[in-house]
C-alpha cells in the first residue's frame, strides 16, 4: 500500500467517524502537533487534510 493510499484511507475514516466535523478535528490535531514541534506529524496530517479536501470536493460519500 502506498503512502498516498494510507493518507486517503485515513481521510475516509475520519470523514466517516466525524462527518462534517472531520476538517476541524484534523486542524485541531495539526495545531497540537505544531505546538509539540512535531513537524513530521504536521506534514502527515496536512497530507491527510489534502486527501480529505479531495474527497469532500468530489461530493457526498455513499
Amino acid at each position: 500500500m502506498s503512502e498516498d493510499q494510507v493518507m486517503l484511507g485515513a481521510a475516509m475514516m475520519l470523514l466517516k467517524r466525524h462527518g462534517d466535523l472531520a476538517p476541524a478535528k484534523v486542524a485541531e490535531r495539526i495545531g497540537e502537533l505544531h505546538a509539540e514541534g512535531d513537524e513530521m506529524g504536521v506534514a502527515t496530517w496536512k497530507a491527510i487534510a489534502a486527501r480529505m479536501d479531495e474527497i469532500m470536493r468530489a461530493g457526498p460519500m455513499q
